[in-house]
């Protein structure tokens, strides 16, 4: 089939900033899709069908129409954090054109002067505010697509309670059109309770003098995490997800979650990774909640339950990793099951009984494994000696082809 899909990236100078090709195509089409504030753009034509976008959003609208010459409106680059990336996940490519503008980002990148490849593209349109936290360290340079007028706002307060107060932000409103405008001001004492609802937020983030930011390498400071002791603790936790070994895009199913350590470092090892945390303690729950918001992870899916039950009809994920549970019948059976060729089980024990069915286990399905053993140092009266925490073994396996 032919293309029948146009895409058209439109700014705000309109219809008068667009090429012949892009103004063709809305003349063409038979059907024209948008926002209100896109097709109040373009004056409409004689016998020529006009859909608004419906709130939820939803695509389903256009997919009917296949075939039909359809042209659909959107801001800047369609293909970044756009519609046309939505509808090039179910319109093959050679059934779509996309003609996109300047983006919002190289829109605000050419006013402030930043070089485009050194800057965190981030849109919070549709996605949890608190996503942005995981790029949070001294010096990094954003660009936020705002929700509505009141994201910058929301977004200064959410820096300052995170340890960013001094952090710059610059927000720019309706770029490239007569209404163009600019606030800026730190975090901390930001006052402006709303900016017009086309916005995009450039932030300079810097850290109040204690604050450092997080790594994203694997093995945060067990004091990153709210806790009630049941914590893989950070040594151990780095050598965890190193046998795990996160791949973007992958599924971890994160058993006996406790504080929620492991989902959370998988999930921030790459944008595209995701996690499961299953947890029955209701307290542990709340600390999962606290911690995936805290350190820039709100995605992280929590399920509320006991293994294996708790683990009936979750998607099939890549990787497991059982914290708690060992012993009890059916989570070892039901995890390995879950798992797909090519997946990674790994396991920790700390007791005798947990520890002797690692064995059991590794003699049935192979793997390795690892016993770690932890010292530190802590005072002993004017002098320091080594104080050495419980050994952990680590059990890895890898599901046969």
């Amino acid at each position: 089939m032919p293309a029948w899909l146009t895409v058209v990236g439109i700014g705000e100078d309109g219809p008068e900033g667009l090429g012949a090709e892009a103004r063709g195509a809305i003349a063409a089409a038979r059907v024209l899709v948008g926002g209100a504030r896109h097709l109040a753009m373009v004056p409409p034509a004689a016998g020529q069908e006009r859909l608004e976008w419906p709130r939820p959003f939803d695509v389903g609208a256009v997919l009917t129409r296949r075939g039909t010459p359809v042209c659909v409106l959107a801001s800047g680059d369609p293909m970044l954090f756009g519609v046309g990336a939505v509808l090039a996940r179910q319109v093959p490519a050679e059934e779509m054109r996309i003609l996109p503008a300047p983006s919002a980002f190289s829109l605000a990148a050419a006013r402030l002067g930043w070089p485009l490849q050194d800057v965190v593209p981030l849109s919070v349109t549709g996605r949890p505010l608190a996503a942005v936290l995981r790029h949070a360290y001294p010096g990094a340079r954003w660009l936020v697509l705002a929700a509505d007028g009141g994201t910058p706002a929301a977004l200064a307060a959410l820096l300052a309670a995170h340890g960013f107060g001094a952090s710059r932000l610059e927000v720019l409103e309706h770029m490239g059109g007569a209404q163009e405008r600019r606030h800026g001001g730190i975090a901390a004492e930001w006052t402006l309770p709303r900016c017009a609802e086309l916005n995009v937020i450039a932030v300079e983030c810097r850290a109040d003098a204690a604050v450092t930011g997080w790594s994203g390498l694997a093995g945060l400071p067990d004091g990153a995490f709210r806790h009630d002791g049941q914590l893989t603790k950070r040594d151990v936790r780095a050598v965890t997800l190193a046998h795990l070994a996160p791949l973007p895009g992958e599924l971890l199913w994160d058993v006996g979650a406790g504080c929620g350590s492991i989902g959370i470092e998988w999930m921030r090892s790459h944008p595209a990774c995701r996690a499961i945390a299953i947890e029955a303690n209701e307290a542990r729950q709340a600390l999962i909640t606290h911690n995936r918001e805290a350190l820039g992870v709100p995605g992280l899916h929590l399920v509320a339950g006991r293994a294996p039950e708790a683990l009936a009809d979750l998607p099939v994920p890549q990787a497991v990793f059982i914290g708690g549970g060992l012993t009890v019948a059916g989570v070892v059976d039901r995890c390995w099951d879950a798992l797909p060729p090519g997946g990674r089980l790994v396991a920790n024990a700390v007791t005798l009984q947990s520890e002797a069915a690692l064995v059991s286990w590794r003699e049935r399905l192979g793997g390795d494994l690892t016993r770690l053993s932890v010292a530190h140092t802590t005072p002993v009266g004017r002098f320091d000696a080594w104080r050495c925490a419980m050994p952990v073994t680590v059990w890895s396996v890898r599901k046969p082809h």
